[in-house]
């Protein structure tokens, strides 16, 4: 009984652990899901808006000064006309800088091929020299503008990205170059800004794959020929279609997110890692386990604690007597075999004492079955008082009892049932119950070799009821 009672609460516990696991990982996967739906669906597609918005305050606005200045007939007509005159420029050009907060603004002459900035006259451009081979090149190209990384030792030798723009004349001849700098550090920390704050990895891309501009802290690729992952995506990422990609990367995962932006003609990333936005799912899901198994375990000790309150009743019953608090017959013959096993090794003597209270149903009818209650408990208590506790009692149904003495001779059994005998006639409280003594007849007998249980129970049953048949309240002994 035992065996099965932990059985019980070794298969409750692993199906609760099993159901508190399960019922977690599904809501992990579907929070997971969830999480990554969002990341896709909406974190991403918002934050490149929000991404592209601070872009265009940050990089579209020099770039739109960039076409004003290109665009504007009087930096033309000052070409074609007026160039000898460098004061009219150089106070535009200041004028451009501090209206819209540049670190440079400054022009190109493609006649005389002068350099001019805010400051004035800086330098003569000839396309041997290092420094000035982007303007050159930039005049070969068919754009009208681009962005440009470039050292400049005239401009604090700090990489700075100047937005170029090419300037026609009403009849689409080339009069040269103009544009703003900015200091790429200033661009630096807002891409740095959107990986602290947002956790995602911006990137710009030119129509050819070049890396036009990124973190230069997490990042030292030029192209996109150099990223192992996106290189097979490459046509999709350099479309002018806005698209969502996923790709593994060291064990985990990616999500991209691509957008075209025309005001500059180059294409936006934004790269997030997905354990970045679930490990809070991640986390919830280990704390719901652990409350999980911490309820499972509470459950499987009350469980415990229930079972076993509840089979220590179950055990009791089936061995003692409700009413009298004693043994009852299913245990009293158990107990009984054994020692009648036992008696065939060890040779000892068995003495049965069977009693009946006489006249009980007088008792039951007269005064009422709660007296005759009050009764059996008491007839229970003188027999507890009157044995040993290696001897065995019960009672054995109604107002029927038994004992058996275990290593006792037929004369200590003799006076053991006299004693009790004598006891019920005289005992106070029983002739307060009653109002009368109450008396029992009695059967004795002993255990022989020969003896089974039901031989020596029948032998015992039929000395006691011989004493009721002769008078009641004697003892009679069978062998």
């Amino acid at each position: 009984m035992k065996k099965s009672k932990y059985m019980v609460v070794i298969l409750i516990t692993s199906l609760l652990i099993i159901l508190s696991v399960t019922v977690s990982t599904i809501n992990y996967i579907v929070s997971l899901n969830n999480a990554q739906n969002q990341l896709k669906n909406q974190a991403l597609p918002l934050s490149l808006d929000n991404i592209y918005s601070d872009i265009q305050k940050s990089i579209i606005q020099p770039y739109l000064v960039s076409s004003l200045m290109a665009n504007d007939t009087f930096v033309q007509d000052w070409l074609v006309n007026d160039e000898g005159n460098s004061d009219k420029i150089t106070k535009y050009l200041e004028t451009i800088k501090n209206k819209y907060d540049m670190f440079n603004a400054f022009l190109v002459s493609d006649k005389t091929k002068n350099y001019y900035t805010q400051d004035g006259f800086v330098e003569k451009i000839i396309d041997t020299k290092d420094d000035n081979k982007w303007y050159f090149k930039f005049k070969r190209i068919e754009n009208k503008h681009e962005i440009n990384l470039d050292m400049n030792a005239m401009l604090s030798n700090n990489l700075m990205m100047f937005i170029n723009y090419k300037i026609f004349d009403s009849n689409y001849h080339f009069l040269g170059a103009t544009g703003v700098a900015l200091k790429i550090s200033y661009i630096d920390d807002l891409l740095k800004s959107f990986r602290i704050k947002h956790k995602f990895i911006v990137t710009f891309f030119n129509n050819k794959g070049a890396v036009i501009l990124s973190e230069r802290q997490i990042n030292s690729r030029t192209n996109i020929d150099e990223y192992e992952e996106l290189v097979k995506n490459k046509e999709i990422i350099l479309s002018k279609k806005t698209n969502v990609l996923e790709y593994s990367r060291d064990g985990a995962t990616y999500i991209i997110n691509t957008k075209y932006i025309p005001e500059l003609d180059l294409y936006l990333t934004v790269e997030a890692k997905l354990d970045d936005f679930v490990g809070d799912v991640r986390q919830i899901f280990y704390f719901n386990l652990l409350i999980s198994i911490s309820i499972t375990i509470i459950i499987s000790f009350l469980v415990a604690y229930i079972i076993k309150n509840y089979s220590r009743k179950l055990e009791y019953l089936s061995q003692y007597d409700t009413l009298t608090k004693i043994p009852n017959r299913r245990d009293f013959e158990e107990k009984l075999n054994n020692h009648i096993f036992l008696q065939k090794r060890r040779a000892n003597e068995i003495g049965l004492i069977f009693f009946d209270v006489d006249n009980f149903k007088l008792i039951n009818d007269r005064l009422g079955h709660q007296t005759g209650d009050l009764v059996l408990r008491r007839v229970a208590n003188i027999l507890k008082n009157s044995v040993r506790k290696s001897d065995l009692i019960a009672r054995w149904g109604g107002e029927e009892f038994i004992i058996a003495l275990i290593d006792s001779s037929v004369d200590d059994c003799m006076k053991l049932a006299e004693k009790i005998r004598a006891e019920l006639e005289h005992d106070y409280e029983l002739k307060d119950i009653c109002s009368y003594s109450v008396t029992a007849s009695f059967g004795l007998t002993m255990v022989t070799e020969e003896d089974t249980k039901d031989r020596v129970l029948s032998r015992v049953d039929e000395a006691m009821y011989k004493s009721k048949d002769e008078g009641k309240n004697k003892i009679t002994f069978l062998i």
